[in-house]
This record gives structure tokens, C-alpha cells and sequence, in this order.
């Protein structure tokens, strides 16, 4: 028979396993790299441009208040000279370089240096301008001094307006493209999740389809191999009850019939034996030891092949065999037989009486037990045995194979039916359950 050695799944398996961790390790390395780099650029760009552009609020505020301060400085009929301005300028232009500082540390790397220098000249331009415009206002040429408010300081407070407006729209151009790059990131990670999870639920089918197609052709070798072993058994079982009923019939033809024909000369030379010769007594003792050996091999004889099955059936076979074996053994057994019965298949009955044969050889040898129970059961649709007993219970040795058990289960088997060992209710021992459907062992009439 030709067999083919069946590739373990486990390597594979293995390396699929390897591939997945590795591929979750990828995957967990790119996503933190992306969400670093997304806390990066919330943190310095994001965070850092909004802090920037409430400085340059406040700056565009302060620079609001001066020009609202010049606007009056340029009211000729106000009651206060221009010389009171020069307090309230100083506090401004102190909150408005506080200000320009802060948002330099603030703006970093977002800000060229050409935009610094336009910055930091223009308001130095603007508060020179302003330094000199009081000096005109102490020397009581107040005309000159609004004139070059009018004329010079409103165009520079508007130069700075608009620079730093432009800082304020740059702002926030900047904040939408980190918004956008912020966005463009989410989708990619969210991409790369999408492909992520496809390739998992990939790898899912068809490690599946892979452990499906390795426990199908698993499944299919075993259900072969248990078909072999099936068969098997069944060959061995059948040469063994072969081999049986040949030496069965061996003994009983060969070797009775030269027993008995030895009884039978024994029988005539004592008959030509005088009566009070010591010889008869002699021949008788040999005629005893023949006799007694015939029917030890008669006894033998129906051991391994009881004729009774083909002559009289499984039940007058086991009406026959449970008393023999309470006298060789001494257990005490109690038969008991229920329902309408009916005939059994002879090849069905030999399986039947084995199965009935080891389990009492069992309770003889292993249980202890001094009592047993044999029950046969013709149901409407099955053939049912029990045999229990209240020993040792069922318990296999180290070492041992059960060869005994393995045997009633296949006879079983054969027979289309099961067997169940289990152990009492409440009890010690051991209970075998043999049950057949009927179809499968009653004899029907040609």
C-alpha cells in the first residue's frame, strides 16, 4: 500500500507568524513616527503661530492706541499741549517693544531675517520720529510738531500697521497649511491603517484557508488510516476465529475421535481380561485418564469455537457458557435474559460471544469481584449485553496495552453497534454496555 508522508503545517505557520508580528511591528513604528510628528507640529507650528498672532494683536492694539493719540495730538483746540502726550507715549511704547520682543521669541524660525530687520527699523524709525516731534513740541513750535505728525509719523504708523498686518495674514496662511499638513498626515495614517487592516484580514483568510486545507487532508488521512485499521482488525479478527474454529475442530475430530477409539480397545481388552486379574484395574485407570482428557478437550474445544453457536445460536450458546464458567471460576453470576427473543446471525453471535468472553475472563481475572452480572436484552429495535461486577473497577496498568479492550470495541464496530465502559451508579466496579441494531445481527429465514 502506497503512502505519502503528510507535510506538517507548523513551519509555515511559524513563518506566518513571524511575518505578522513583524508586519505589526512596522506598523506601530510608522504610527508612532506619524503621530510624533503630528504632536511635533501641533506643538511648534500650530500652538506656537497662535501664541504669535495674539503678540501681533496686541502690537496691532497698541499701535491702534498711538494712532488714536495722535489723531487728538493733532486737535489744535484740545486743552491739553503736546508736551502732556509724552507720558502716555511712554507707556505704550514700553508695552509696544514688551510686545515686539515677546512675539520675536514667539515667531522663530517663521520669520526671515529681511521681515526682523523691516520690523525692529521701522519702529525704531517710528519712535525716532516720535522722540523728535516732542523735542519740537518742548520748544514751543507745537505747529511744526503736528505737522510732522501729520505729515511723517501717521505715514509711518501705517507703514507698521500694515507690516504687521502682513504678519497676521501670514499667520494664519500658516496655520491652514498645518492644518492642511496636519490633515494630509491624518489621511495617511488613516490610509495606511485601511491598507494595514486589509492586509491582517488577508492574512487571516488565508492562514484560515491554509489551516482548513491542512485539517481536511489531516482529517482525510486519519479517517483513511482509521479505515485501514478498521479493516485490519477485521482481517485479524476473522483469521483469529478462523484459526480458532480449525484447531477447534482439529481437537474435537482428530484428537477426540483417537481418544475415543482408545477408550473403545481399552473396553475390549478389559472385556478379555479375567476377572480376578489385577490388569483390569490398571486398564481401568488408563480408560479414567482417557475419558478425563476427552472432555477436557471437548471442554477446550468449545472454548475456542463453541459448535453451539452454528447449531443452536447465541442464546442457548450463552445458556451454556455463564454456568460453565461459574464452576471454573467460583463467581457467582446471575443471568438474566428479558424481552421476545429472536435469532441471531451466526457470524453476528460469534462477535457477541467473544465480546461476553473477555469481559467475564476480565472479571475472573482482574476485579476481584466474587459476583457478576450478566444481562441479554431483545429490544424492538436492538440487541443489548451488560455484564457488571463490583470489583476493582476498570483501570489499565502502566504498560499495559488493552488489547482485550481494543478487540470488544472492534467487534463492536464491526457489528455496527457501540460499547460503553463506565462504572455503577453509586458503585465500585465495572459496567460494559453492548448495543447492536437489530437489522445488524438477526437471522433471517432464506
Amino acid at each position: 500500500m502506497k503512502t505519502s508522508a503528510q507535510r506538517s503545517p507548523t513551519a509555515a505557520l511559524l513563518f506566518g507568524l513571524v511575518i505578522t508580528l513583524a508586519a505589526v511591528l512596522a506598523f506601530a513604528a510608522y504610527m508612532a513616527v506619524q503621530l510624533a510628528g503630528l504632536r511635533k507640529l501641533q506643538s511648534q507650528m500650530v500652538d506656537r503661530n497662535r501664541k504669535d498672532s495674539l503678540q501681533l494683536l496686541r502690537i496691532q492694539s497698541d499701535l491702534n492706541s498711538v494712532a488714536l493719540a495722535m489723531r487728538d495730538m493733532l486737535d489744535a483746540e484740545g486743552p491739553y499741549p503736546l508736551t502732556a502726550w509724552s507720558a502716555q507715549f511712554q507707556r505704550m511704547r514700553g508695552d509696544l517693544n514688551a510686545g515686539l520682543t515677546l512675539e520675536a521669541e514667539l515667531a522663530g524660525e517663521a520669520r526671515t531675517p529681511e521681515q526682523r530687520r523691516f520690523l525692529s527699523q521701522s519702529v525704531a524709525q517710528f519712535w525716532d520720529a516720535v522722540d523728535r516731534m516732542f523735542v519740537l513740541a518742548e520748544g514751543q513750535r507745537e505747529a511744526e510738531a503736528r505737522e510732522q505728525i501729520r505729515l511723517s509719523l501717521q505715514a509711518r504708523l501705517q507703514a507698521l500697521s500694515a507690516s504687521v498686518s502682513r504678519l497676521l495674514v501670514e499667520n494664519n496662511a500658516g496655520e491652514q497649511l498645518a492644518a492642511a499638513r496636519i490633515a494630509q498626515i491624518y489621511q495617511g495614517v488613516q490610509r495606511q491603517l485601511y491598507l494595514f487592516l486589509a492586509a491582517t484580514l488577508l492574512g487571516i483568510v488565508l492562514t484560515s484557508l491554509y489551516l482548513i486545507r491542512s485539517n481536511r487532508l489531516v482529517f482525510a488521512r486519519m479517517e483513511e488510516l482509521s479505515a485501514q485499521r478498521s479493516e485490519l482488525a477485521q482481517q485479524l479478527i476473522a483469521t483469529q476465529e478462523s484459526t480458532l474454529r480449525h484447531i477447534s475442530r482439529e481437537l474435537h475430530d482428530e484428537f477426540g475421535q483417537v481418544l475415543t477409539a482408545i477408550g473403545s480397545m481399552l473396553a475390549r481388552a478389559n472385556n478379555q481380561i479375567p476377572e480376578n486379574s489385577p490388569l483390569r484395574a490398571d486398564l481401568q485407570e488408563v480408560r479414567d485418564i482417557a475419558q478425563t482428557t476427552l472432555n477436557s478437550i471437548r471442554g477446550l474445544s468449545q472454548a475456542l469455537h463453541p459448535v453451539l453457536l452454528e447449531e443452536a445460536g447465541l442464546e442457548s450458546t450463552l445458556d451454556w457458557y455463564i454456568p460453565t464458567v461459574q464452576r471454573q471460576t467460583g463467581i457467582d453470576i446471575h443471568y438474566d435474559k428479558s424481552g421476545q427473543s429472536f435469532p441471531v446471525e451466526t457470524a453476528a453471535g460469534v462477535h457477541v460471544y467473544r465480546i461476553a468472553q473477555e469481559a467475564l475472563n476480565n472479571i475472573s481475572r482482574h476485579s476481584g469481584a466474587r459476583e457478576a452480572w450478566v444481562r441479554l436484552k431483545f429490544l424492538a429495535d436492538s440487541l443489548e449485553l451488560e455484564i457488571e461486577d463490583r470489583g476493582a473497577g476498570f483501570r489499565r496498568e502502566k504498560g499495559q496495552r488493552g488489547i482485550g479492550l481494543v478487540a470488544m470495541r472492534e467487534r463492536a464496530e464491526i457489528l455496527g453497534g457501540s460499547l460503553t465502559i463506565s462504572r455503577p451508579a453509586a458503585t465500585s466496579g465495572t459496567l460494559i454496555h453492548l448495543s447492536i441494531p437489530r437489522e445488524r445481527v438477526e437471522a433471517h429465514a432464506a
